[in-house]
């Protein structure tokens, strides 16, 4: 496992991994999480997750951004973002960004595509989380895969442990695995 140097996001747990090849999946973030609450949860799902692939989250910073922003201002933070997060897009990986205008899909679904990827061989996975403002539309060209958890906007740092609990739900659903509904 690979963690950030976030509060409470260490160790990896001792469980033995499936058997088959392991997916890489890549969480790539605007933004550090703050919050100790949702550290810990973070750390959690990553714990569990290492039995089914490997985890790295790469978070890159982000701008300062008042709430008094104007059109063109708002574009340039979210061009400037994009420039950072497309540095640690792997050219190899399939690119799926979180997007509210995204496909939706129900757990199973979202898993059978999980599996799909594995089954033709791409099994480098970049999930791309942006910031408070958006993701820049170079970012959202770029994707294999637009995907919406909601239509409702939640905060960047919620919407990342939502994201690890959706891969998890999904790595329990493609072994076979129980896992609460």
């Amino acid at each position: 496992c690979h963690y950030t140097d976030s509060p409470g996001i260490s160790g990896c747990g001792n469980d033995p991994p499936p058997a088959g090849p392991m997916m890489d999946i890549q969480i790539l973030c605007v933004g550090k999480i703050k919050e100790e609450y949702f550290a810990r949860a973070i750390a959690e799902y990553l714990r569990r997750l290492h039995r089914y692939a490997n985890m790295k989250i790469t978070e890159v910073a982000d701008e300062r951004a008042p709430e008094t922003l104007s059109p063109a201002e708002r574009a340039a933070v979210k061009k400037k973002e994009g420039a950072r997060l497309h540095k640690f897009l792997r050219k190899d990986a399939v690119t799926i960004v979180l997007a509210v205008e995204g496909k939706s899909m129900t757990s199973e679904q979202f898993a059978e595509t999980i599996r799909q990827y594995g089954l033709v061989g791409r099994s480098r996975l970049d999930f791309v989380i942006g910031g408070s403002l958006g993701l820049d539309p170079s970012i959202l060209r770029q994707a294999d895969l637009l995907l919406s958890f909601s239509r409702f906007t939640f905060p960047h740092q919620l919407m990342r442990l939502i994201a690890l609990e959706q891969i998890y739900r999904a790595f329990r659903i493609i072994n076979g695995e129980p896992y609460h509904k």
